[in-house]
């Protein structure tokens, strides 16, 4: 399959308009910002006054860029409608450019989740919703088969990520789901749902969160869900990196970095190869194969540092990548080639 960029107008817009999405998100800063150092690392609150109650809003671990839009928040707020009107130009350029954008459906939701703190609090979109979103940060078109959805949803968090924060959703997804006309699926054991199934459709939204033990049900505090322990997420939610997707003006969202996420599918595929997911171990094994040909011709050292990230973590992470390597010459013999 070819690979085909998007123009260089295409690229400069996406990036511009993740740009201003950020800038839109610091500009929300009502009172002063805190550091709270937790197990090495250095988180941002909001902190402000409610009558004679102290707030605190979780606003991101503290990175330089996130610092300085902060320190800017007061003169970005006062930029707010001008930005906005060039977020709405940008998205026009976006479409015209050929850039799939986000179908109704997902992207409302995804709107709702992005308004009411989901990835603001730690929430990763995953799966084939994720992918879709590649397109955007490695400015390549892909093909419209290649991003046909069941309309399946998928977020992940870390839960102890969820439980350190010590903020929480302004809204819970579970009320925004029934709202979208989702209904809960009830776990097998006790009553924690972490699933929820479109009650005019076979659409599914699933919450996960990476296992470091058994694969059960397990809490996610700030998200106010629970979520499926999956073991493996723990490599592809790693280090999430900011993404839009394209519905009305954008929708800020996290996603996995491209390159983890290629190298999980491996995992992912083999892991689904018998049984009712054989259709989805081979569509891992095609999102996979694709992204993993664009980044060993644009992000080489991105690719070669997750592949070998992965393999370093046993023989079973191995056993997995190598039975679905197998299955791909072609793949493989990109990755021995990094």
């Amino acid at each position: 399959m070819r690979i085909t960029s998007f123009s260089r107008t295409a690229q400069v817009a996406y990036q511009d308009l993740l740009r201003l999405h950020q800038d839109e998100a610091a500009s929300d800063l009502i009172g002063s910002v805190e550091e709270r150092h937790r197990n090495g690392r250095v988180y941002l609150y909001d902190k402000f006054r409610i009558g004679t109650e102290m707030k605190s809003r979780y606003l991101g671990e503290g990175s330089d860029a996130l610092r300085a839009r902060l320190a800017k928040a007061a003169s970005l707020k006062a930029a707010g409608e001008e930005r906005r009107e060039t977020m709405a130009r940008l998205a026009r350029i976006l479409r015209a450019e050929g850039l799939i954008a986000t179908d109704r459906d997902t992207g409302s939701l995804l709107l709702a989740f992005a308004r009411a703190g989901v990835f603001r609090l730690g929430g990763t979109l995953v799966g084939t919703a994720a992918y879709a979103l590649y397109q955007g940060e490695l400015g390549v078109r892909f093909e419209s088969e290649e991003l046909a959805q069941t309309g399946d949803i998928d977020f992940a968090s870390f839960e102890r990520l969820s439980v350190a924060l010590g903020d929480r959703v302004e809204q819970e997804p579970g009320d925004i789901l029934q709202a979208f006309k989702f209904d809960p699926v009830p776990a097998l054991e006790g009553r924690q749902v972490w699933k929820w199934r479109q009650n005019r459709g076979t659409a599914m939204v699933e919450f996960l969160t990476p296992a470091f033990g058994d694969e059960t049900v397990k809490p996610l505090p700030s998200l106010g869900v629970s979520a499926q322990a999956l073991h493996y997420l723990n490599f592809l939610i790693a280090e999430p990196i900011p993404a839009l997707a394209l519905y009305r003006s954008g929708v800020l969202v996290h996603i996995p970095r491209p390159e983890r996420f290629a190298i999980h599918k491996l995992i992912v595929a083999d892991r689904r190869k018998s049984g009712p997911d054989q259709a989805k171990s081979r569509k891992d094994r095609g999102q996979s194969a694709f992204l993993i040909r664009v980044l060993a011709e644009d992000r080489p050292d991105d690719l070669r540092a997750a592949y070998s990230d992965a393999l370093s973590r046993g023989p079973r992470w191995r056993e997995r990548i190598g039975s679905s390597l197998k299955r791909m010459p072609d793949t493989e013999a990109v990755l021995n080639g990094l």
